[in-house]
C-alpha cells in the first residue's frame, strides 16, 4: 500500500508539472503585444512663449484633454501662480481629464563664474522639484545651461546652437560645475521621487557625449536622460541612441507651418523604432514648434506621432 502511494504521488507531481509547462506555452503563444507608448503634449506646444491667449496652463490642459492625448507635461515658465493652491488646481484638471502630468520642464543653468549664482541656480532647481512633488510630478527636465556668450536665442539658432565658451573657462570646468550642481539637488530628488532628466539642450548638453558625461559623474537614478529628437541638428539618430538607454522621457518635435527657428525632417518611425529596441516605455511629450496655429498643428502631430508609436 505505501508503494501505491508513494506511486500516486509521484504520478500527481509529474502530471502538475507537465501542466504547468503546457500553461507557460500556452501563454507564450498567446503572450499579449506590448502597449502603445502613450502620448503626451507639453503645455509649451499651445504657449510656444507668443501665443498669450493660449498661456493658460489649466486651458492647455482641457485643450490636451478634448484633443486626446494622454498625459501633459508642464513648462513652468508659462504658470503664471505657484502657489499651493495653483498647483493643486493644476493636478486637479489633469485628472478631470483623464490625463497623468508626465513631465515639468524648467530653465536653470550651472555655468556661470559667479559660484553663487550658481548655487542660485541650484536653489531654484531644488524648489521645482518640491514644486514636482506637491503636483505629483515624477520627472524634471534640466539643462546645463548656456555659456550665454551669444545673448540673442534667435542668433544662437541661426549659428546651429554653439556659442563660445566664457572666457578663460574651458569645458572641464565647466563640466564640473554642472556635476557638483546637480549632485546638490540629489537629496531632494529622492525625498520628493522625482527623476531629473537632463536634456540634449544647447551648451555643454549639445552632444550626447556631454550630456551622458554629467550623467555618468553624478551616478544616481535621480538623474537620467530626457530625450529631445529635434535638438540635434545635424545626424540625429545615432545620437538620440546613445542616449535613449537612460531616458526617463522622450520630446518629440513637430514643424507643421515650418519650424520657429528651424525645421527638421525626423522620421518618427525609425526613431520609435529604436525606442522599442532600447524598450522604453516611458511618454513621448509632443513640443510643437511650427509656425502653423497650435489649434490645427498640435492635433495634427498628435496623429503623426500615435502613427508613429504605435505598436
Amino acid at each position: 500500500m505505501l508503494t501505491d502511494r508513494r506511486q500516486f504521488f509521484a504520478a500527481s507531481a509529474a502530471s502538475a508539472a507537465l501542466a504547468v509547462s503546457a500553461g507557460a506555452s500556452a501563454r507564450g503563444a498567446d503572450a499579449p503585444k506590448p502597449r502603445p507608448i502613450r502620448i503626451g503634449v507639453s503645455t509649451y506646444s499651445f504657449w510656444q512663449f507668443k501665443n498669450n491667449k493660449l498661456r493658460d496652463v489649466e486651458a492647455c490642459i482641457d485643450l490636451a484633454g478634448e484633443t486626446g492625448f494622454d498625459a501633459v507635461e508642464v513648462l513652468h515658465r508659462q504658470m503664471t501662480d505657484e502657489s499651493p493652491a495653483a498647483m493643486q488646481k493644476i493636478k486637479r484638471r489633469a485628472f478631470l481629464n483623464g490625463m497623468g502630468l508626465c513631465g515639468f520642464s524648467i530653465h536653470q543653468g550651472f555655468v556661470f563664474k559667479d559660484k553663487e549664482e550658481r548655487q542660485k541656480n541650484v536653489e531654484h532647481t531644488i524648489k521645482c522639484l518640491e514644486m514636482c512633488y506637491a503636483m505629483g510630478i515624477p520627472t524634471m527636465r534640466v539643462n546645463t545651461g548656456r555659456w550665454g556668450t551669444i545673448k540673442s536665442f534667435d542668433d544662437l539658432m541661426k549659428n546651429r546652437g554653439v556659442e563660445p565658451n566664457l572666457p578663460g573657462v574651458g569645458d572641464d570646468e565647466g563640466f564640473k560645475w554642472v556635476t557638483d550642481a546637480l549632485t546638490a539637488c540629489l537629496k531632494t530628488a529622492e525625498k520628493c521621487g522625482v527623476v531629473m532628466g537632463l536634456e540634449n539642450h544647447w551648451g555643454l548638453g549639445r552632444t550626447p557625449e556631454g550630456v551622458l558625461k554629467i550623467v555618468d559623474a553624478v551616478g544616481s537614478p535621480w538623474l537620467r536622460v530626457t530625450l529631445d529628437t529635434g535638438n540635434f541638428l545635424e545626424d540625429p539618430y545615432d545620437k538620440l541612441e546613445k542616449m535613449a538607454p537612460k531616458a526617463v522621457l522622450v520630446q518629440a518635435k513637430t514643424y507643421f507651418g515650418g519650424g520657429l527657428w528651424y525645421t527638421l525632417e525626423l522620421d518618427n518611425d525609425r526613431i520609435a523604432r529604436m525606442l522599442r529596441k532600447h524598450k522604453y516605455t516611458g511618454f513621448v511629450s509632443l513640443e510643437f514648434e511650427g509656425k502653423e496655429d497650435p489649434l490645427t498643428g498640435v492635433p495634427k502631430s498628435l496623429e503623426v506621432l500615435r502613427k508613429a508609436f504605435a505598436v
